[in-house]
């Protein structure tokens, strides 16, 4: 104890000397770049001695930076979305983006101006694996499917074939014959008919007998025999049908949903049984060649429920434009300085465009034009007119709208009206963001619509955001998001699509306005078209048809009208609830596993939906992640790929394509997926072996 007081002057001394060997650093009067590494940590912080101002100009939308301004030591949190910086074929191990801060310092004669770059850099996880093409039945396997398949009808088999254990072969005692010669000699030992044989290797023989299911069993019974099996008789695959019409192949929205093969169903007969479907919408042109005998007209049920507004039609905020109030004929008007399209026109289109030749109507006017996805199938639609030439309506007007189109009557002014054709399905590409309470009247009458046979489909909106909108949030009617092309094997939410609970299915819908995604491969005049949907349409200026590429879930809502209407005239279902599970069954998960916001239960799928023949077999990869992106790694001869990717929960599906659509995996194709996190505990994962089965 004595002896401590002595040493207390030198321990001082000595953390003396250890503040002056680090000294606290001088601000600089300027800001020189720099690089800031975050490795694979979701954000970093970092900290430069400066006297002056400053402020955060520019950045990459996939870094978030903290605080944006300042003044003294330049203190910034940085935080990276690995995701939305990740490309498409997700092949870039590290990215790198750069932050602009402008600064001043000083006054006077020493005032000091500048901006410095700060390159940000962020390493990616890494997710690999191998695609492996689908088994083929061997061994005891190939003897059960072959037992199957015997049981098919006749004709499906032409003898059988065999195939040994050795390319040594001997009967007991005897000397060595070929795989024909044995199976010959086992065949007729069984007292069994060979008409005919073949060589098919060193091991391996076809023999052609009349009676297969004999013919195996005495093979199989052989313990020199690998396995037997028929010898099947294969078809060529199906193909799927193209349009020929003007502007059918810039309509990508209906490969994507396998169509091909639908059409080539449709091409055998079969959707026979009539099915109406309404759109509750601005009214059409009946006289758009493209659409003539589409329709329930004038006279046949078609119907104006708009009332009477007095005043200019320019000025009014709410008149029907056609200045006649309720009537049977819902005529999208012309009136004067209209420069709009026809979006109910333009919403028809999509489910009952004619096909082929439509005659000349004008003067430069396509005369085939596009197609619709009714194609050959019972389908018409009945116009009712809800929406004014402004493009607005109310929420009573809907009501009766609905009410009417699902069968129910209607009182308009003095006058009772009803449908001679109810709706089994009822398209309403309109709505409008306005609170649950408020539309409850509107959602009662949907209510009614259901209960009295009739599915009604809504388009979710286009608020970019998570708004239910109504009436598609009604609890009766079925709420659809909007998807388009991604450049990858599986599609992506349109950046416009609301997302909300009550969204149930998606359906192609297309691209943001103006962002420049044209992913399609169509042209139009010599330039790559846009991810767009086209279909019919008015032009008032000339007053005359044509045809007009829009984007919406009010493009969305009637492609799932229209797969809905086709599920009932084949008969694969019979009423709205039936239909809507097979539709949501059927339908191509996409985002997160199961239902998500973004997407519902997934993009509706026409060939699994109506059970299509196959148009194609390749095999591919598709990688989702929860948030709803889609990526595309390259995948080598060997199957094998390596993705490089951000932190977070990814679906990686490795299947066939039957459908032609380019999306492997689907509901209704052979598939296998595995669910991987990336995160800094996990920064590398390999998923195997896909095989799917």
């Amino acid at each position: 104890m004595p002896n401590l007081l002595p040493r207390l002057p030198g321990l001082l001394l000595l953390t003396a000397l250890l503040a002056a060997c680090n000294p606290t650093p001088t601000p600089s009067d300027a800001l020189d770049a720099r690089t800031v590494p975050l490795a694979q940590a979701a954000s970093g912080s970092t900290s430069v001695p400066f006297a002056g101002q400053w402020r955060v100009t520019d950045r990459p939308d996939w870094l978030s930076v903290t605080p944006l301004s300042g003044q003294g030591n330049v203190t910034l949190t940085i935080t990276a979305d690995r995701a939305a910086a990740t490309p498409l074929k997700a092949n870039q191990s590290e990215l790198s983006g750069q932050i602009k801060i402008e600064w001043t310092s000083g006054t006077g004669s020493v005032a000091k101006s500048g901006a410095a770059l700060w390159t940000v850099t962020a390493q990616q996880f890494e997710l690999g694996g191998r695609l492996v093409a689908p088994a083929q039945a061997q061994g005891q396997d190939a003897q059960s499917a072959a037992s199957l398949r015997t049981q098919a009808p006749a004709g499906t088999a032409r003898g059988v074939i065999v195939k040994y254990r050795s390319a040594s072969l001997k009967p007991q005692g005897g000397a060595s014959l070929s795989a024909a010669q044995l199976g010959q000699r086992t065949l007729e030992a069984a007292r069994l008919k060979v008409l005919a044989t073949s060589a098919l290797g060193t091991q391996s023989a076809q023999l052609n007998v009349t009676n297969v299911d004999a013919a195996l069993a005495a093979l199989r019974a052989d313990p020199q025999v690998e396995y037997a099996v028929p010898n099947a008789v294969l078809s060529a695959q199906a193909q799927p049908v193209v349009p020929s019409d003007q502007f059918a192949g810039l309509q990508w929205a209906y490969p994507l949903m396998g169509y091909g093969g639908v059409w080539r169903d449709m091409e055998a007969g079969g959707y026979t049984k009539p099915v109406t479907v309404a759109v509750v919408d601005t009214g059409v042109r009946f006289d758009h060649p493209d659409l003539k005998g589409q329709l329930w007209g004038p006279g046949e049920g078609a119907l104006d429920v708009l009332p009477f507004t007095a005043g200019d039609a320019q000025t009014s905020p709410y008149d029907s434009g056609d200045g006649d109030g309720p009537d049977t004929d819902p005529t999208d008007p012309s009136i004067q300085g209209r420069t709009t399209g026809s979006h109910g026109t333009h919403v028809t289109g999509i489910i009952a465009a004619r096909w082929g030749d439509n005659g000349v109507s004008c003067d430069g006017c396509s005369q085939t034009g596009v197609v619709g996805a009714s194609y050959k199938a019972n389908i018409k639609v009945l116009p009712i007119r809800v929406l004014d030439a402004q493009g607005n309506t109310s929420e009573a007007d809907v009501i009766s709208a609905v009410r009417y189109a699902a069968g129910l009557p209607v009182t308009l002014g003095t006058t009772t009206y009803r449908n001679p054709h109810p709706a089994q399905v009822i398209n309403l590409s309109l709505g409008g963001d306005i609170s649950a309470d408020t539309a409850r009247p509107m959602c009662d009458a949907i209510a009614e619509a259901r209960s009295a046979g009739s599915l009604v489909i809504a388009a979710a909106g286009n608020g970019y955001g998570t708004s239910p909108y109504y009436p598609a949030a009604c609890s009766a009617a079925v709420a659809v998001g909007s998807v388009t092309l991604s450049g990858g094997s599986a599609p992506q939410r349109s950046k416009f699509s609301n997302a909300y609970p009550e969204v149930q299915l998606s359906a192609p819908g297309g691209a943001e306005p103006y962002g420049g995604n044209r992913f399609n491969g169509g042209t139009l005049n010599g330039q790559p078209f846009p991810d767009v949907i086209l279909s019919t349409d008015w032009d008032y200026m000339k007053n005359q048809p044509n045809y007009a590429a829009q984007v919406g879930t009010s493009q969305a809502s009637p492609q799932v009208a229209a797969l809905a209407a086709l599920l009932l005239s084949k008969g694969v279902t019979t009423g709205p609830a039936d239909t809507l599970a097979r539709l949501v069954a059927t339908a191509t998960d996409l985002g997160a596993q199961g239902r998500d916001d973004q997407f519902g239960y997934g993009m509706v799928n026409a060939a699994a939906a109506l059970n299509a023949p196959a148009v194609s077999s390749t095999l591919g990869l598709r990688l989702q992640s929860a948030r709803g992106l889609t990526f595309q790694p390259a995948v080598d001869a060997l199957g094998r790929f390596q993705a490089y990717l951000g932190d977070g929960t990814y679906r990686v599906i490795g299947g066939l394509d039957t459908d032609s659509n380019g999306i492997y995996g689907e509901a209704h194709e052979k598939r296998v997926e595995r669910e991987v996190t990336l995160a800094r505990a996990t920064p590398r994962v390999d998923v195997g072996d896909l095989q799917p089965r």
